[in-house]
């Protein structure tokens, strides 16, 4: 196939994901709304998209199927990462959660200096105060000034906490770079599933698995499909993308979950909420920029 036909596919590719993504809250807030837990939607999600994909790609997983230590942390922290996230935008505004949860790029920088020994630029030190100078935007409310408290919903801390997952566990993924895509992804779908069992267990609600109606059967073997295929394009995407564009169209999400939550729930964000979320997308969408590995010296 030529190049260019390549790179089209690709940009269609992420542009699915965004979309994607952007409508996902949707149906797990449906799902929600008609008595079937985000912990029993993510138990059951997750474990459908986790078995379809092992499989699909069995000899994949056999051939290139390994321990590593860091894989039950990747887990835990992805794991959190989607649970918290579905479970906020089930209870929360869409965009104001996407807009905290969007925060990722800020937390990577820290992590990547830390783990990584990554410094960042003057660039990454003006984008690290752009982004937190749109959650202080968005979060400001009167009396902020006096002692209230910042984050005053659980949503808000939600979403915040997924955020600072999903960049912790982008950092070890990328230091663990030997690990294999589909192993990795695996662990995540797994990762979100031990997420919801918990969550079910602590409430002694398992039970309410068995309890699951047809329709709504239907709609989780649905959305497990969607996921995975949703991870298999989005992997092709970004094989063929420089991180800059793929980061740039998966900027979209923003825009695609902003008119979803317009038109399906009627959410409106108002002029404090756009302003902090142009900050931090601006942010997100030159994050590539932030740090740059130490160099390496070759030994003579």
């Amino acid at each position: 196939m030529p190049l260019v036909k390549q790179k089209l596919l690709a940009i269609v590719a992420i542009l699915t994901t965004a979309l994607v993504w952007g409508l996902m809250w949707y149906p797990f807030r449906a799902l929600n709304e008609r008595s079937v837990s985000i912990a029993q939607t993510s138990l059951l999600v997750y474990l459908i998209a986790a078995m379809l994909g092992i499989a699909l790609f069995f000899d994949v997983y056999r051939r290139q199927l390994r321990w590593h230590p860091v894989l039950p942390l990747l887990a835990l922290l992805f794991g959190w990462c989607n649970f918290s996230y579905t479970w906020a935008v089930s209870e929360g505004m869409v965009m104001r959660v996407l807009l905290l949860f969007y925060l990722s790029p800020l937390w990577t920088a820290l992590f990547s200096r830390l783990l990584l020994q990554e410094k960042l630029t003057r660039t990454g030190w003006l984008l690290v105060g752009l982004s937190l100078a749109g959650c202080l935007t968005i979060l400001y409310r009167p009396g902020l000034l006096d002692g209230a408290a910042m984050l005053s919903q659980r949503y808000e801390w939600l979403a915040l906490s997924g955020g600072i997952s999903f960049a912790l566990g982008n950092v070890l993924s990328k230091r663990a770079r030997n690990l294999p895509v589909p192993v990795k992804s695996a662990t995540i779908w797994f990762g979100v599933a031990l997420m919801g069992f918990v969550a079910l267990a602590s409430r002694q609600q398992l039970g309410a698995v068995l309890e699951t109606s047809a329709q709504a059967w239907l709609l989780l073997a649905l959305l497990g499909m969607t996921l995975l295929a949703t991870s298999i394009i989005s992997q092709h995407g970004v094989s063929l993308l420089p991180a800059s564009q793929t980061m740039t169209l998966m900027l979209l999400e923003l825009v695609f979950a902003a008119l979803s939550a317009y038109w399906l729930a009627g959410e409106r964000m108002n002029l404090q909420e756009w302003l902090g979320g142009a900050l931090i997308a601006a942010a997100s969408l030159l994050s590539g920029k932030m740090t740059q590995p130490v160099a390496v010296q070759e030994k003579t």
